[in-house]
């Protein structure tokens, strides 16, 4: 099986603890490149990991022709344009969440994976968890009946690192809390859906405790086709004793709980717990689904399967996204 040779663009954070360790680990794949905007950073990661060659400007990575895909870590507000440089190039390209800042830049991305014929990807991360993946294949199997409501939500406490993060500047995020932990749980309880159609929204955003220029806790009811319903709500800086990350959904013949999973069913008249046994510790679930998702990348450039969290379904939730801003801004619900 040919490798795939893999150029990963920016190497801050979510890089150096997810994605570059990870790659290094997975089979069928070279690492030949890294680019960051510091160069010392750029050095450091590749003489770290074993990186050959090292950038400080993306334009040398799409002109590199042992390059077949290119891994965007770098902040939203490059994303398009790395994005749609890298497909312009010839090469596939998985890109961190949110997408893009905008659905307009979404769409652009979209667009020209579509022209260049070539794979686009959105790095939905939760979406990975073996608990996840599981539940799915229990409701997609009819174990739990018609699904009807889910409340999820990740909460985090407040935390020194808020006061400094590029995240809380709208200019570089294209949002608040919504763009950065709201889209992972909305992705995941839509894919836990299956997908259905959005039909509304109304939703509220806070700025009460950090003050930062963009929401730090957002709230929203989702009504989907069909008539089930989403209760959403998440927040970067909760005075709350310990960060959540749950989702509750209830069906007609069961129900279930993540995080973690834990699954009845509606049996002799009462409540029977049908949990697979996973041995998994909530730190190596993180890191397996890191490595999961990855690795779906590959699998998807080697035989042309199906990707999960595409850039076009991942489109979709940025126009959820973007409609929960539209709602909190004028005090009702919209419609998509």
């Amino acid at each position: 099986m040919k490798k795939i040779r893999l150029a990963v663009i920016g190497a801050g954070g979510i890089a150096q603890v997810a994605h570059i360790p990870n790659w290094k680990q997975i089979p069928g794949v070279e690492l030949v490149a890294v680019c960051d905007t510091h160069k010392a950073r750029a050095k450091g990661v590749a003489e770290r990991y074993g990186i050959p060659q090292y950038f400080t400007d993306d334009e040398a990575i799409y002109k590199m022709d042992d390059v077949d895909a290119v891994d965007i870590c770098a902040p939203t507000n490059v994303h398009k344009a790395i994005a749609i440089n890298a497909l312009s190039a010839g090469k596939h390209v998985l890109v961190e969440k949110p997408m893009s800042r905008t659905v307009e830049e979404a769409e652009q991305m979209v667009r020209a994976a579509k022209q260049y014929k070539r794979k686009l990807m959105v790095a939905m991360n939760v979406r990975f968890w073996r608990d996840v993946i599981n539940l799915r294949q229990f409701i997609e199997n009819g174990e739990l009946g018609e699904i009807f409501y889910a409340k999820c939500g990740w909460l985090r406490r407040q935390e020194k690192w808020t006061e400094r993060a590029w995240l809380f500047n709208k200019k570089y995020s294209g949002g608040g809390v919504l763009m950065d932990l709201g889209i992972q749980i909305l992705d995941m309880a839509l894919w836990l859906f299956g997908n259905k159609k959005v039909k509304s929204v109304k939703a509220a955003t806070y700025d009460y405790v950090a003050k930062l220029e963009v929401e730090d806790a957002a709230v929203a009811f989702i009504q989907l086709e069909g008539g089930s319903t989403i209760a959403l709500e998440v927040g970067w800086t909760l005075l709350t004793p310990q960060d959540k990350l749950y989702l509750d959904v209830f069906g007609t013949k069961g129900g279930a709980v993540l995080n973690p999973l834990r699954v009845v069913k509606a049996m002799n008249e009462g409540l029977v717990n049908i949990t697979p046994q996973l041995d998994e510790t909530p730190t190596y679930r993180y890191k397996l689904s890191y490595k999961d998702e990855l690795r779906h990348f590959v699998q998807c450039l080697h035989e042309d399967h199906p990707m999960l969290s595409s850039g076009a379904e991942s489109l979709e939730r940025m126009r959820v996204i973007e409609a929960m801003y539209q709602s909190a801004q004028l005090g009702k619900e919209v419609k998509l």
